[in-house]
């Protein structure tokens, strides 16, 4: 267990709260190997990544899908550190925001394989966003999420959804053609939101070899409140203004689409090829 770590930083997600947890994580690392590095998360792509067999990521979901190309299909493991807005990954995982609980997860050793997923050239552990769901991700000014924290994301959940608006999507649902007019499409590995309150799958986990589809048809931000509800209560059926569905390999016609990928904005120029990497990362959480 952790013969050589790497401790990935990102001072700057949420409230700053790397800067505090520093000092602490470096005493914790100590307490089981000597052999050890510090970086900032811009310092990474300039880094040999080879020699060290656990990663610790502190930061926020950006964080942990900045460090994905140097654990997928490794013997790597990724540790989580939550120190971001949203800290979905390790909500979905049952991992404590408390930084002493979430040190003891790791110190015990337990080991999980999940899967990712494909986006282009982009990988993914959360989700890709399209619409409604990128404009709450991308347009959430970073100031409001330094004074609210996650709530500034249901802040602007609620002024969003008073302005929805719909686009063609042409896609190819593994083997299957469709054309659906949406306000909002999410493709999750993870489909939790809002901590793990709401999630936009039926029966999400995150090594289930699928990937989960949520869309949204309808612009009436009314009806758009009872789907939502009928989320919350985990209500979850297909009607003329939802649609659940799982697939492997998904396939959009694009035509230039801004989205999310776990809470960072990008810009897809070409058609979008998403598919599911299975059990490609290891990471600890509290049970298998």
């Amino acid at each position: 267990m952790m013969n050589c770590v790497l401790i990935v930083t990102n001072f700057n997600a949420g409230r700053k709260k790397a800067i505090k947890y520093k000092k602490q994580v470096i005493d914790f690392v100590l307490k089981h190997t000597k052999s050890f590095k510090f970086v900032d998360i811009d310092e990474l792509k300039e880094l040999d990544v080879s020699p060290f067999d656990t990663i610790l990521a502190m930061g926020g979901d950006g964080t942990v899908n900045r460090v994905l190309p140097y654990l997928v299909n490794t013997d790597k493991v990724l540790g989580i550190i939550p120190c971001g807005t949203a800290n979905l990954l390790a909500a979905k995982l049952g991992l404590s925001t408390n930084l002493n609980k979430n040190l003891r997860i790791i110190e015990k050793n337990i080991v999980k394989k999940i899967d990712t997923m494909s986006i282009n050239d982009h990988l993914s552990i959360l989700r890709c966003g399209f619409g409604y769901d990128s404009d709450i991700i991308c347009k959430t000014p970073q100031s409001l999420k330094n004074k609210f924290g996650y709530f500034a994301y249901f802040i602007a959940g609620i002024l969003f959804a008073l302005r929805l608006k719909k686009k063609m999507f042409q896609f190819k649902i593994d083997e299957d053609m469709r054309e659906i007019n949406a306000s909002s499409i999410i493709f999750a590995n993870a489909s939790n939101m809002y901590k793990n309150l709401v999630s936009v799958a039926k029966n999400s986990t995150l090594d289930d070899g699928l990937i989960d589809i949520f869309i949204l048809k309808t612009t009436n931000p009314v009806i758009f409140f009872f789907e939502f509800l009928g989320i919350v209560f985990n209500i979850k059926r297909n009607s003329k203004n939802v649609e659940f569905m799982q697939a492997q390999n998904i396939l959009i016609n694009n035509n230039w689409q801004v989205c999310h990928i776990d809470g960072e904005k990008v810009n897809l120029k070409e058609d979008i090829y998403i598919n599911i990497i299975k059990n490609s990362v290891n990471v600890f959480t509290y049970r298998k």
